[in-house]
């Protein structure tokens, strides 16, 4: 919680032994972090900045927690044994030669946009995000912390994109493997913004609450008097970065919109879905196909890095029924994510990562399962730039190992970090002793690039 103190008042007990009156606060919750200035001229650049287009790149990237299976979704092995090829059928896509899993029609459509990338390696095979959003292996540089996730890096090398709006989000889900990305030896002050009901709902501002934050009269003149108090009693430069982008984000109505899909348009609800009901959830993340929406919101509105996980994916039994439920949700959740971006002139912009941490044993086990099999998964990717259109490696007959053209988690880093404008040749972070890190070991995908 932020408390912001006002003035002494000597005729009034405060109930405070430093005698000083509460008289507003603001409340949000996880919050990640960075400071930056706050007066009315930014609040009026913030608003004709909303008037216009995105100036930024971005990128949404879509955990699928659990291990995906990578033989049931981008190339089906139609030449394997049954017990091993299982259930599912190719179909064609947009792009003449390219097949993928019968429950993905909606991506098929959207093939000259996309890449899949059939035979991934360098997977560590433990149930973890990290390496999903670091690109490295969790025990990497763990004495320091770790190494930080790409929005934590895209937040401490170019900073905000809107002063308002937090450069790194995480949406929240529940259950485990579900860590929407960590900081890692960069520090608190790089965490992602991570909203929650409980955050959300809390959000005041000298009694401003959320539901009046678009009424800028009211904002202004709240935001006149707290300045004036906080000011006078020195205060606002006691405040560290992270309550400090606390401040930043309650002075704009931004990021409170962005999240509220309520204000989009009922077609475009409609046409990403909610993907309920919520089946296989286990003890993992939901198919909440809204949060994809709210995530094309939030980077229309200056983030840069949106991470979610999307359901729970770790098919030891029924591995079919999973996959046509689960699939069936993300391709529409995903299939209108891109179909959107294109039509608001943004899929340059923003780059689309779907991929889990590892992919699932050719052989089906005696569950009608598939369990854990590091050794190859998959991944697509769509937007920022990337030629599109292509089916990118492939995995053996049975589908155990990569045949042609693996492409490394690394070199999956080192494509978005370009499409986001960032040279992994020469860019690096400093760990806490002040050495330079690199932010991948591999060059981008020369295919795609």
């Amino acid at each position: 919680m932020l408390t912001i103190f006002g003035s002494r008042d000597k005729n009034v007990r405060s109930g405070y032994c430093d005698g000083v009156s509460r008289r507003g606060m603001l409340k949000i919750g996880a919050l990640g972090v960075g400071a930056f200035g706050l007066n009315q001229a930014d609040l009026l650049r913030a608003d004709a900045a909303s008037k216009t287009r995105m100036n930024h790149k971005a990128v949404i990237n879509i955990f699928l927690g659990g291990g995906p299976p990578h033989q049931d979704m981008w190339e089906i092995k139609t030449e394997a044994p049954k017990n091993i090829r299982g259930p599912f059928k190719p179909i064609a896509t947009s792009v003449p030669g390219i097949q993928i899993g019968e429950c993905f029609p909606r991506i098929a459509e959207s093939m000259d946009k996309a890449a899949v990338l059939r035979a991934v390696v360098g997977c560590e095979g433990r149930h973890d995000s990290f390496q999903c959003m670091t690109g490295f292996r969790y025990a990497e540089m763990r004495s320091v912390g770790g190494h930080p996730a790409m929005g934590s890096v895209l937040h401490r090398l170019q900073g905000p994109a809107d002063r308002s709006v937090p450069p790194y989000v995480g949406m929240k889900t529940d259950g485990v493997w579900r860590n929407p990305g960590t900081p890692g030896f960069l520090g608190a002050t790089f965490a992602p913004f991570i909203p929650d009901g409980e955050g959300l709902a809390n959000m005041k501002l000298n009694g401003v609450t959320t539901d009046r934050l678009g009424d800028r009269k009211s904002l202004l003149k709240s935001i006149d008097r707290l300045r004036r108090d906080v000011d006078a009693s020195g205060q606002l430069t006691a405040i560290d970065s992270y309550e400090q982008q606390a401040f930043d984000v309650l002075t704009s109505s931004k990021l409170v919109d962005a999240l509220d899909i309520e204000k989009e348009a009922p077609e475009i609800r409609e046409k990403y879905g909610d993907g309920k009901p919520y089946t296989y959830k286990y003890v993992g993340a939901a198919t909440d196909n809204t949060l994809i929406l709210r995530a094309r919101r939030l980077v229309e509105v200056g983030v840069r890095c949106v991470t979610l996980t999307f359901g729970r994916w770790d098919s030891h039994g029924n591995n079919e029924g999973l996959v046509r439920h689960h699939g069936t949700r993300i391709d529409q959740a995903v299939g209108a994510l891109i179909s959107d971006l294109e039509e608001r002139g943004m899929i340059d912009d923003v780059t689309v990562l779907v991929w889990g941490e590892f992919g699932r044993t050719p052989r089906i086990n005696k569950n009608a399962g598939r369990d854990h099999w590091p050794q190859v998964s998959c991944a697509y990717i769509a937007g920022g730039g990337i030629q599109g259109g292509q089916a990118i490696g492939s995995t053996n007959r049975l589908g155990e190992r990569a045949h042609s053209r693996p492409v490394h988690v690394q070199e999956i880093f080192s494509t978005v970090y370009k499409n986001l404008g960032v040279d992994v040749r020469t860019a690096t972070v400093k760990d806490p002793a002040g050495r330079p890190q690199y932010l991948s070991q591999m060059d981008p995908i020369k295919e795609l690039v």
